[in-house]
């Protein structure tokens, strides 16, 4: 064999050994991510989901859990009226706090609402319409808010036969509720703007902002926001505890965030989630501040409007009927064509978010109203994946 030929063979073999070493390392982190598990946290999602059950409360339950939760904690728990198969009961679940982020559980309230109203739009599209007695037992004794919470409901939801009950907003029940990519540059059409402005709701308002001005100053709320989180340790350090980065991971916890939440899809996915488990710095404080504070930046010079929900006063009751037009407002959206993502980080009652937080009532509510919600609407870019679900039976308890 000539030189020539030996240093071909030579360079070939070396060449086979690099992309058979390659190969190997990437599906080692493929399967790291889990790439062969089943994403049975996805289950719900489908519409054929409630099909499983033959309580239409469970129906309607199975549906009402897609709904928006403050951190994705999703903390409802369910009980069924054993003497009235058309009652059930909501209460909060004081087990799936934040306190770091939510020190007065005003989210966990807003939650609620957001539940209520999901529940509602499916009950509808079944033909029925829904009553909601809220906190029919008494407000909370908020010296004891957790005992509170697992024994008074935050709702009596009644259902009753309604030929002309209509759902169409329906479909988006079925499509993720947050996008934190930067949206197009087209603005609201007329059309889009009149749909959501109709929206109403007992003891809550919206208002939307789209004039340059306004869109200068809430996009800078929602930055200034997103930078003290960061910075918060105990606000870090409760949203890495929630934080799954393996589908089996996923799976137990049907909870929380995982990589879907920065818009990591398909193949990247199951790449990210592995390199993030064998290299766990890579998903740091650090490196997840920067990320976070990189993502708002670049979303908020790309959004046609924002919306901000607010109620008169702060009691438990409106705070329920915030996340009510809140859930309204976020479906709505979706039928339109149009995505959002909420702001709301400026918006939480812990010490050192109280300058902003001070400073955007002053300048968005000046006769003392409380802002629940501060969210950025526009016409997407890209398709953001859906995120985890609990299984509806678990939601389901016997006080």
């Amino acid at each position: 064999m000539t030189a020539p030929h030996r240093a071909r063979k030579v360079i070939l073999i070396t060449v086979g050994c690099v992309v058979a070493v390659a190969a190997f390392s990437l599906g080692a982190v493929l399967t790291v991510g889990g790439i062969f598990v089943p994403t049975a946290y996805l289950q719900p999602w489908a519409q054929s989901y409630a099909d499983g059950f033959t309580d239409v409360r469970m129906k309607l339950i199975s549906q009402a859990l897609l709904a928006p939760s403050g951190h994705n904690m999703q903390p409802w728990t369910v009980t069924l009226d054993p003497d009235d198969s058309d009652v059930l009961y909501l209460y909060a679940d004081p087990t799936r706090l934040s306190p770091a982020v939510d020190p007065l559980a005003r989210q966990v309230m807003v939650s609620q609402g957001t539940f209520l109203e999901y529940l509602s739009v499916s009950a509808a599209e079944r033909g029925y319409a829904t009553t909601f007695d809220l906190f029919p037992d008494g407000e909370y004794d908020e010296t004891d808010l957790a005992a509170s919470m697992s024994t008074l409901p935050v709702a009596r939801i009644t259902l009753a036969a309604d030929t002309e009950a209509t759902a169409p907003d329906y479909a988006s029940l079925f499509r993720s509720d947050t996008n934190r990519a930067p949206y197009t540059d087209a603005a609201l059409t007329a059309e889009q703007t009149a749909g959501l402005s109709a929206l109403t709701e007992t003891g809550a308002a919206l208002q939307l902002f789209t004039d340059a001005a306004d869109q200068t100053d809430l996009a800078a709320y929602g930055v200034e926001g997103t930078l003290i989180e960061t910075e918060f340790a105990a606000a870090t350090a409760e949203s890495a505890a929630v934080f799954h980065s393996t589908e089996g991971a996923k799976n137990n916890a049907r909870s929380g965030f995982a990589v879907e939440g920065q818009g990591t899809s398909g193949f990247m996915k199951y790449l990210l989630q592995g390199l993030i488990t064998l290299v766990p710095s890579l998903n740091g404080d650090a490196a997840s501040a920067k990320n976070a504070i990189a993502m708002t930046a670049a979303a908020v010079e790309h959004t046609a409007a924002y919306g901000l929900i607010s109620t008169a006063g702060n009691t438990r009751t409106e705070q329920v009927q915030a996340g009510m037009l809140y859930a309204q407002f976020s479906l709505k959206a979706r039928t339109l064509g149009l995505v959002m993502q909420p702001l709301s980080q400026v918006l939480q009652e812990y010490p050192t978010m109280a300058v902003p937080y001070a400073a955007v009532h002053a300048q968005y509510a000046p006769e003392g109203q409380t802002i629940q919600m501060l969210v950025r609407v526009g016409t997407p870019t890209v398709e953001y994946p859906t995120s985890m679900r609990r299984a509806a039976t678990t939601l389901v308890h016997t006080p």
